[in-house]
């Protein structure tokens, strides 16, 4: 998969069938217009491409407004984003930096600028509610008469339900703010993981006993706590850990965000190591301590409940493999 940042030079603009979304978490609505956009590039001899935004444009107007609590917390990080659009058969990716300019193009501007000359769009899909150009006063009946005009195609995709319920990153935001992981896995159709780098740390862990392997999370992230992780990318299988997920609120004041794993019987150093953390199960909310003891004591605490839930998990399949 090609990854631009910003609209690609005129010789990498071979026409495309493009979609265009923020595309946090690429849940299963998300994987439908995917699904939609490669058959039709395939159909017409197309690359099947993705637009999509950095910063979110709710996160630009938020800082704009100089409050970023109204900003949506993020579901995937970009690289989390960028794999699952890869994995879903996406052959190119526009990160358009959103940006003032960008965000002050007329409806016109956007689909001359952006849709004919800089992306050769021939194919769109959309979703019937896409809004697009400054204040959003683009609709689907203005991109499908401009569509008329320049000689692309527009389809619009309804609502994906699960059951009863609307599919949206909306959705997912919830699901994983209430630790619900089982409706978070209906709505994206895999388990929520966050991926990165293993990061050097304050190295408070070793020093309590429990040593971590840490990640950088740049971005507010939709969830936060104690949690029952298994980590992948550093053995055969997964890896039972412990994690803490937030801004640690009892040893730093700084309000940078980090996930923290600590993981059962594993001592080997795993700096540099891209890993994958699965989350399982909610364990508490984020708490501050008066102490370095009391703070040991919780995450004693936590690591025995985490263990627990391997274990039932354990003697669930065996169980299950004895039927």
């Amino acid at each position: 998969m090609k990854v631009f940042r910003g609209l690609p030079n005129a010789a990498a603009r071979a026409p495309c069938a493009l979609t265009i979304g923020n595309f946090d978490g690429v849940h299963l609505g998300h994987q439908a217009l995917l699904g939609r956009v490669r058959d039709a590039a395939t159909g017409l001899g197309l690359e099947a491409a993705v637009m999509t935004f950095e910063p979110h444009p709710r996160e630009f107007f938020a800082a704009r407004a100089g409050d970023l609590s109204t900003a949506p917390p993020r579901i995937a990080n970009l690289r989390d984003k960028l794999q699952s659009l890869s994995d879903h058969g996406i052959a190119r990716v526009i990160v358009e930096h959103f940006s003032a300019p960008f965000a002050a193009l007329s409806p016109q501007e956007f689909t001359k600028k952006v849709l004919v000359e800089g992306l050769h769009v021939k194919w769109l899909m959309v979703g019937d509610d896409f809004c697009y150009g400054a204040k959003r006063a683009g609709n689907v009946a203005m991109l499908q008469q401009a569509g008329l005009e320049y000689g692309f195609h527009v389809e619009t995709l309804p609502t994906v339900m699960n059951g009863s319920i609307r599919i949206s990153s909306s959705a997912v935001r919830s699901a994983l703010a209430d630790g619900d992981f089982a409706r978070a896995e209906q709505l994206l159709g895999h388990p929520y993981a966050i991926s990165g780098h293993v990061i050097h740390g304050q190295k408070l862990g070793r020093t309590l006993g429990f040593p971590t392997l840490n990640l950088r999370v740049p971005h507010r992230p939709a969830l936060s706590g104690i949690f029952t992780v298994q980590v992948h990318g550093l053995a055969d299988g997964p890896l039972p850990a412990v994690a803490s997920l937030g801004v640690r609120p009892t040893v730093d004041d700084s309000g940078r965000v980090l996930l923290e794993v600590h993981l059962f019987d594993f001592s080997r150093q795993c700096y540099g190591k891209q890993v994958r953390v699965e989350f399982l199960h909610k364990i508490r909310d984020e708490e501050k301590y008066i102490d370095l003891p009391t703070l040991t004591a919780a995450i004693e605490r936590d690591a025995a409940i985490a263990r627990g839930h391997f274990a039932q998990r354990s003697a669930a399949v065996t169980a299950t493999d004895r039927i």
